[in-house]
């Protein structure tokens, strides 16, 4: 493993680096980590221990195969001690694989038909300048599969190419030319115009590939995918020529004349497409990098959406023709009554069922899909409420249903309500999502949630490990009530993953609530490292230890015991007495496994015990005078909330069942890079329409002077 290089990387020492690697092969978890161990980390959060993570494990791929490569070339018995030390000293891919070039099987080459015929010293004759009189010297190569001089000097040019294309200087420089200057270039095939209108911007396209936006590179690739576009990347191929002129051709003129045509040959033939595949496929990495952290970045900031918390909520999925879904949900999410209403066709009778769940079950929120019938839908109980009376007293909340649909027809939703069709659980994830957007949301593909830019182009197994990391981190950082979290939600608890998670919820079935966080250690399989990991993320309310509802680690309880005993009160008294509080002198407590950080930490925790880093949700209402994009005007000011981040822009529903697009230009006065910067998801924004074009669908819209 090289430390130095990841610590050279990453600008982080290397003492820090080889603790947190250890403990990563010890099984701890990222979360874990950075909230537990920053005594041994050095205080990284976890963004700087998933990348020395990342590149951890990517020096194991470099090992793993730098081991495979010296084995193949031993077996052939040509690995000399130059070029072992070459290999081992290599921590890149692409120079190992540069290495293994000349020594890697290959099908029937020119160059190696070439070398079959007996052409090899020909070859290198001309290679080295030797050769004066090409014609008298070629002849003596001629034989019953060499006919003339012109096949035997071609065969010696193709020997001579593959040993350029081979040759590792020459690659270096055509890939740092490639680097620098390479231009991706697109047009449209023949014929495809009217089938790929919707690629019309790349029928004629080119740009340096180094300054190409990810959205622009996916877009241009699944054109090429879908067979509308070819696409090319390269530099300007005199340059390419000219460097390799400069490092091949020499000696004799006849030996010169020769090179030259044994250059081009071989940066046409060879070179320029190997390095085509290898720089499509890293812009491609750098574009799937690029489109999975912003869809990581929306995916935290959906996950992170206010919750309503634990209350009895009456939830619908709106409809016209099929009616209105509608379920009551206990604060713990426990279905309680559903039933249909249709307030378009039957409001009287509508009204009273919606009058009849309030009262009986004494809801205090209405959470209503977004979907068709919406707006229509939440005008109709916000009637009933304000004819009740209650519109201070029972909060009304549009809540999306981007992947509400997804969820319904899942196997999860059919092992939670077996018993309910598709519509009954569409409308309980609705009002679960109100009440605890996280829980919720972790029981649906992420890729099905509709945040995000070309999700589906992406590296799905990349895509899936960033995800993961995003979910489980919005997750820990919450924290997890043991005795009401899904299995689902388990999961991504540090430590735990989808069995342990299934084992705790059987024990939790078998023996009702935990009392204790103790008890962990009885749930099957269960052992002391996943309890190690896990604990502190896991709270307890009103348990017997007060400690077990707060994120305080059960390894740091007897510092607590400690605190309390010092100043003669009781752990229970010190986490709600803020002048016992302020008496804790934290450096009396400090030993060699326990630091400040972590006592500060705990200090923090005992003042706000299991305190949740997501803001309270708000109410939001859209602009009444508009309902589809037909009302809208040039200049018109509305009320949106940020429905998607991109990295060219931030799509806002104003409430026309179409979003619109603020543009990255018009996300504010100033120059903004990235839209990040200036937006969040779900933020409510004003925006000024500047664009309605209903043929093609598109709202254009600016934030600019709101």
């Amino acid at each position: 493993m090289n430390v130095k290089l990841i610590s050279s990387e990453l600008s982080i020492p290397t003492t820090q680096i080889e603790q947190t690697i250890r403990m990563i092969e010890e099984g701890a978890t990222v979360p874990f980590m950075a909230r537990y161990r920053k005594e041994a980390t050095g205080g990284l959060d976890e963004v700087q221990i998933g990348a020395i993570k990342d590149a951890y494990q990517r020096q194991i791929e470099v090992i793993k195969r730098r081991e495979a490569i010296l084995k193949a070339i031993q077996e052939q018995d040509k690995l000399t001690p130059e070029l072992r030390l070459k290999l081992e000293q290599s921590w890149s891919l692409t120079d190992l694989e540069d290495l293994y070039l000349p020594f890697k099987q290959k099908r029937k080459t020119r160059a190696i038909l070439a070398i079959e015929k007996g052409l090899q010293p020909l070859a290198q004759t001309i290679f080295e300048g030797r050769l004066h009189n090409k014609i008298q010297e070629a002849k003596t190569y001629l034989k019953k599969d060499v006919t003339d001089v012109d096949s035997a000097l071609q065969g010696a040019r193709d020997i001579i190419a593959e040993w350029i294309n081979e040759n590792q200087d020459a690659r270096t420089r055509i890939r740092n030319l490639f680097n620098k200057e390479a231009v991706i270039s697109s047009k449209v095939k023949k014929n495809k115009e009217e089938d790929g209108v919707k690629y019309r911007d790349y029928f004629a396209f080119s740009e340096t590939l180094s300054k190409i936006p990810s959205h622009r590179l996916l877009a241009i690739r699944r054109g090429q995918e879908e067979g509308i576009l070819s696409v090319s990347i390269a530099p300007d191929e005199d340059k390419a020529l000219e460097q390799l002129d400069r490092l091949f051709v020499k000696g004799t003129e006849s030996s010169k004349d020769e090179l030259i045509l044994a250059v081009s040959d071989s940066y046409k033939r060879l070179l320029r497409p190997s390095m085509e595949t290898e720089f499509s496929n890293f812009s491609k990495e750098k574009a799937d990098i690029s489109a999975i952290q912003i869809f990581s970045d929306n995916l935290r900031q959906l996950l992170l959406a206010s919750p309503l918390g634990q209350k009895t909520v009456i939830a619908i999925d709106p409809g016209y023709r099929t009616g209105c879904k509608v379920v009551v949900l206990d604060p713990q999410g426990t279905l309680l009554s559903d039933t249909v209403i249709y307030p378009f066709d039957r409001s009287k009778e509508a009204a009273a069922v919606i009058t009849d769940l309030l009262q009986v079950y004494k809801a205090e929120a209405v959470a209503v899909g977004n979907g068709t019938a919406g707006r229509e839908t939440e005008d109709f109980v916000l009637k009933v409420l304000q004819q009740l009376g209650k519109t201070d007293e029972i909060g009304l909340f549009m809540v999306s249903e981007q992947g509400a649909s997804i969820y319904s027809a899942s196997d999860v939703a059919r092992e939670e309500f077996p018993d309910k069709d598709v519509t009954v659980r569409g409308s309980i994830s609705i009002g679960r999502r109100l009440m605890d957007p996280l829980a919720e949301l972790v029981k649906i593909d992420p890729k099905s949630i509709g945040v995000g830019q070309y999700q589906h182009d992406v590296d799905p197994s990349a895509l899936k490990s960033a995800l993961d990391t995003v979910v489980e981190s919005c997750v820990n950082s919450v924290g997890v009530n043991l005795n009401t979290a899904s299995k689902h939600l388990l999961r991504y608890v540090s430590g735990l993953g989808p069995a342990l998670a299934q084992n705790i919820v059987d024990y939790r079935q078998a023996n009702g609530a935990f009392q204790s966080r103790q008890q962990l250690l009885k749930v099957a399989r269960l052992g002391n490292k996943a309890f190690e990991q896990a604990a502190g993320f896991l709270r307890i309310d009103q348990a017997k230890n007060p400690l077990d509802a707060s994120a305080v680690h059960p390894e740091r309880y007897g510092i607590v015991q400690k605190m309390a005993e010092d100043l003669q009160t009781t752990v229970a008294e010190l986490m709600h007495n803020s002048e016992k509080r302020r008496q804790i002198q934290l450096q009396r407590y400090v030993s060699e496994d326990v630091g400040l950080p972590t006592l500060q930490d705990i200090l923090k925790e005992l003042e706000k015990p299991s305190r949740d880093p997501r803001k309270p949700v708000q109410k939001f209402s859209f602009d009444q005078s508009v309902r589809k994009p037909e009302d809208l005007r040039e200049g018109m000011v509305l009320p949106g909330i940020i429905t998607n981040i991109t990295a060219f822009g931030a799509f806002v529903d104003i409430g026309v069942k179409q979003d619109g697009l603020v543009h990255v230009s018009q996300l504010a006065d100033k120059f903004v890079k990235d839209p990040n910067e200036v937006v969040r998801l779900q933020q409510v924004v004003q925006v000024k329409v500047t664009e309605v074009d209903l043929n093609r669908k598109r709202i254009a819209l600016s934030m600019k002077g709101m």
